[in-house]
């Protein structure tokens, strides 16, 4: 029962902390099209991980943008959800649109020529051969 309470936490935060992020006037924030992949809340609520992507400048302009705004997102997080402890946020890079990204390049990079082609004919042909 706690794993499903831990997941609707993790939840609503990462729905809040989204609606907060188009409040912030940072432009280092504003400028990178910055979104919330994910949120990690600890169990006893002090602690949350939270992911994030961004598509334009550096990881570490972002970063410090969301370090400096952090007090006022969990001030704006504790206005919000009604949960008796606010957790503190630290902030992590979401790598998996790139990581997800390079395996699609490498995969699109791959050919297929008629020398592939015909070795596999020829090991089946030589497969069913063997059974009979």
């Amino acid at each position: 029962m706690a794993k499903y309470r831990q997941g609707r936490i993790n939840d609503e935060v990462l729905k809040e902390l989204s609606v907060i992020l188009r409040n912030i006037k940072d432009p280092r924030i504003q400028n990178a099209f910055v979104s919330f992949t994910a949120v990690e809340v600890t169990p006893d609520m002090k602690y949350a991980k939270v992911y994030f992507s961004f598509l334009r400048t550096d990881a570490r302009e972002v970063l410090r943008g969301l370090k400096a705004a952090a007090g006022f997102i969990r001030r704006e997080l504790a206005r919000s959800l009604n949960l008796r402890m606010t957790p503190e946020l630290s902030f992590y890079e979401d790598k998996s649109l790139a990581n997800g990204a390079h395996i699609s390049s490498l995969l699109n990079g791959l050919t297929y020529s008629d020398d592939d082609e015909t070795a596999e004919s020829d090991s089946e042909s030589n497969a069913g051969g063997t059974n009979q």
